[in-house]
């Protein structure tokens, strides 16, 4: 059995936005830009798009 590596959610995004994950895609985008690892994943719990980042912050 594998563990997952913790996960720091920087911000959600409803998945019914009429833009789809662009708001997600742009956030993670410039969270990128000040150099944290952001990306955008699917939470199907929850219908939302989560920037998340593969270290915790403090």
């Amino acid at each position: 059995m594998t563990t997952a590596a913790p996960r720091t959610v920087l911000e959600r995004f409803p998945a019914g936005h009429p833009r789809g994950s662009w708001p997600a895609d742009e956030y993670a985008a410039a969270q990128r830009a000040q150099g944290h690892d952001a990306h955008v994943v699917m939470d199907l719990t929850t219908d939302q798009f989560l920037v998340v980042t593969g270290t915790t912050t403090r």
